[in-house]
């Protein structure tokens, strides 16, 4: 693979643990800022409660975005080291971002937030054009 995608792929990473920091950040008042604005500009059906239980929900979510971008980088590296043996971790990888895809956007439409459908569509989007234009899924036998 490409020097480019590699950075493709560690930049799509980094916006994945990036996230998680921000919602992590949720966890307490003091870094709570960047969180609000981004639950402020989904236009939900309320405004956002910062109580203990959404802290708490936002501290975890924070912890497995993070950990599912320390993931995916470490998964990401080995596939591009096995060439065209790292194919099942490539679609390993493809049906994890579909399903997280397709369930949070889900989700986020029937819980008033469909708004979140465009950043998730920028994050796959960005997913999809990383592994079509690397070649990751293609086989050379």
């Amino acid at each position: 693979m490409s020097g480019f995608w590699r950075m493709w792929f560690v930049v799509w990473c980094v916006s994945i643990g990036v996230f998680g920091a921000v919602l992590s950040g949720g966890a307490f008042e003091a870094t709570s800022g960047p969180v609000r604005f981004v639950l402020s500009n989904l236009r939900g059906p309320s405004e956002a409660l910062f109580d203990p239980t959404l802290r708490f929900s936002l501290a975890v979510m924070g912890a497995v975005s993070i950990g599912w971008a320390v993931t995916l980088f470490a998964v990401i590296g080995a596939a591009i080291d096995l060439g065209d043996k790292g194919r099942q971790l490539w679609t390993a990888m493809s049906l994890g971002v579909a399903s997280w895809f397709v369930i949070d956007s889900a989700l986020s439409v029937a819980t008033g937030f469909g708004l979140n459908v465009a950043p998730n569509l920028a994050l796959a989007g960005m997913y999809v054009v990383g592994v079509l234009g690397s070649g990751a899924l293609k086989s050379s036998v």
